[in-house]
C-alpha cells in the first residue's frame, strides 16, 4: 500500500493512493505531470505531511517529501495509544481516532493508518467518513491529531492541578 523509507531520524511514506497522473490541455496536445503524497515523521509524537506534483514521479515525490518536513507538528500521546477520543475534518473527509487498549495496532485504512504510524501511534481504532480522497483523508487524520491534547496541557488551560 504505501512505501517507506528512513533518513535522519524520519520515517518517510509514500502513499501508494496518493500517487496520480494527472494531464491539462495545452495547444499542442495533453501534458501529463504526477502528484504525490507523502507522510513524515519520526515515530516519537511528530508527524507532518506533504504534497507535490512534478513531471515525473520521482521529481513530485521529493517535492512532497520536502512539504512534508517543513509541515512537521508534535502530536501528544499517551504511552502507545492516544489520550482521548479526537475527530478530524477536511472538505468532505471526517476521521475519527479513538484509544485502543495495548496490544490492539493500528486499525485504519491505509492513508490514515501511515500518519498515525507515523506519528508513533501503535494501538488506536479509526474511522473515516465521507470522502475517501487520500489528500483528503492525510489532511483530516492530521487535523485530529493537532487537536489531541495531554492531561497535563487541559489542566495547564484550565489553571487547576492535576490528582
Amino acid at each position: 500500500m504505501s512505501e517507506e523509507r528512513v533518513s535522519d531520524e524520519l520515517v518517510e511514506i509514500v502513499l501508494r493512493d496518493g500517487i496520480k497522473r494527472v494531464s491539462r490541455m495545452q495547444k499542442g496536445g495533453r501534458t501529463m505531470s504526477f502528484s504525490a503524497i507523502v507522510v513524515v515523521g519520526n515515530r516519537r509524537g511528530r508527524v507532518g505531511i506533504g504534497f507535490g506534483k512534478a513531471r515525473e514521479v520521482p521529481m513530485a515525490v521529493e517535492k512532497a517529501t520536502k512539504d512534508a518536513k517543513r509541515n512537521i507538528e508534535a502530536v501528544a500521546l499517551s504511552g502507545s495509544t492516544i489520550p482521548h477520543e479526537v475527530w478530524g475534518r477536511y472538505q468532505a473527509s471526517r476521521v475519527f481516532l479513538g484509544p485502543a487498549a495495548p496490544g490492539t495496532g493500528v486499525i485504519a485504512g491505509a492513508t490514515v493508518r501511515a500518519v498515525v504510524q507515523a506519528a508513533g501511534v501503535r494501538d488506536v481504532l479509526t474511522k473515516s467518513f465521507g470522502s475517501n480522497t487520500p489528500i483528503n483523508l492525510a489532511r483530516a487524520a492530521m487535523q485530529a491529531l493537532r487537536n489531541l491534547r495531554s492531561k497535563e496541557e487541559v489542566a495547564a488551560l484550565r489553571g487547576v492541578a492535576l490528582l
